[in-house]
């Protein structure tokens, strides 16, 4: 009886480490709880390593020693793969930026947590970086137009976007979208701006050129996952996903979501509809942009900069020195090249 009881635990062990390290072979990468638990893809390998420790030392007590060294086998195998996983995506990342050409474009999101951060140290991250497209999830027009006049007065010209859901208390009912006006003129389609087409709950801007040649580019914010949300976080994945349906799309922002939850949602190799993941192409994908409580290594990636086939991403930064700026996430900025 107890031989039967220890393979059975074994094999639920076993089953849950499966579930929690390939979600989406089971379909169940956006349902509550476990796209909950795969966002922090770097605390599950700790845990299971942690594991493989305790069942090692279980394994000591003679009555136990099958179990425990079964279920050492079973996590052993789930820490060494999620481990795999997260080097394929960059492991510890990578702490600069190419230098810019010409031609480069410079991609910075941050979810600046409303007033938390100051409009000034926004603007003297974005010029430091050289950004010629900042997305700022939870930020008001107000706030985005004083940083854009700061980095004004830094000698970096920007122009104001931004859409609101009135609905939406605090400023995360707003998202702002500064682009530089070498990029062209441009506007936020109504459709943003009247939320008739648009995220469900925090809004989105979708910014079209007016002039020129230069890509949409839509400043992305998707509800967080919370166990009432779940439809709607589900809904503005999908939304965000039909966002990138041509060639010349860049797209930031905070997705409330890892590369995990977007699997079935790419289209034409993409990660999210035609949008590739640009921190994974240049080996930052591992690293947790939320929260700033937490180290890079072990948060949750889930503000992204993506973009279409029109475009290559050369490198990335994950801003680790501005975990004390009042906002809970980090800034990503990337560097991307356009593909002749």
């Amino acid at each position: 009886m107890l031989r039967l009881t220890g393979i059975l635990l074994t094999v639920l062990c076993a089953i849950a480490a499966a579930v929690l390290t390939w979600p989406a072979f089971f379909r169940l990468e956006r349902v509550y709880p476990i796209a909950q638990l795969v966002s922090f893809r770097g605390v599950l390998a700790a845990a299971f390593a942690i594991a493989v420790v305790v069942g090692l030392l279980l394994a000591l007590i003679r009555p136990i020693r099958a179990l425990a060294l079964s279920l050492a086998a079973v996590a052993a195998v789930a820490a060494i793969a999620n481990g795999a996983i997260l080097v394929g995506r960059g492991g510890l990342g990578t702490d600069a930026l190419p230098a810019k050409t010409e031609s480069a474009v410079r991609v910075m999101t941050w979810n600046t947590a409303g007033p938390a951060t100051p409009p000034e140290t926004i603007a003297k991250i974005a010029v430091a970086m050289d950004a010629d497209i900042v997305a700022l999830p939870e930020t008001t027009i107000e706030t985005g137009e004083r940083v854009a006049i700061a980095m004004r007065d830094l000698g970096h010209r920007m122009w104001a976007h931004h859409a609101e859901d009135p609905s939406t208390e605090w400023d995360a009912g707003s998202t702002t979208l500064l682009i530089s006006p070498d990029l062209g003129d441009y506007a936020v389609i109504e459709s943003s701006i009247d939320g008739t087409s648009n995220t469900s709950t925090v809004p989105s801007a979708v910014a079209m050129p007016t002039d020129g040649d230069g890509p949409i580019v839509v400043a992305a914010h998707a509800v967080a996952p919370r166990q009432s949300y779940m439809q709607e976080w589900r809904d503005d994945l999908r939304w965000l996903a039909d966002q990138c349906a041509t060639a010349n799309v860049i797209m930031a922002g905070d997705f409330n979501a890892t590369v995990d939850h977007m699997d079935g949602l790419g289209a034409g190799g993409g990660t999210l509809g035609l949008c590739r993941d640009a921190a994974i192409e240049s080996g930052n994908g591992a690293i947790g942009t939320w929260s700033v409580a937490y180290p890079p290594v072990l948060g949750t990636p889930i503000d992204h900069v993506m973009a279409t086939s029109g475009w290559k991403a050369t490198g990335s930064l994950v801003l680790r020195s501005l975990d004390d700026s009042g906002s809970d996430h980090r800034p990503l900025i990337v560097q991307l090249e356009p593909v002749d």
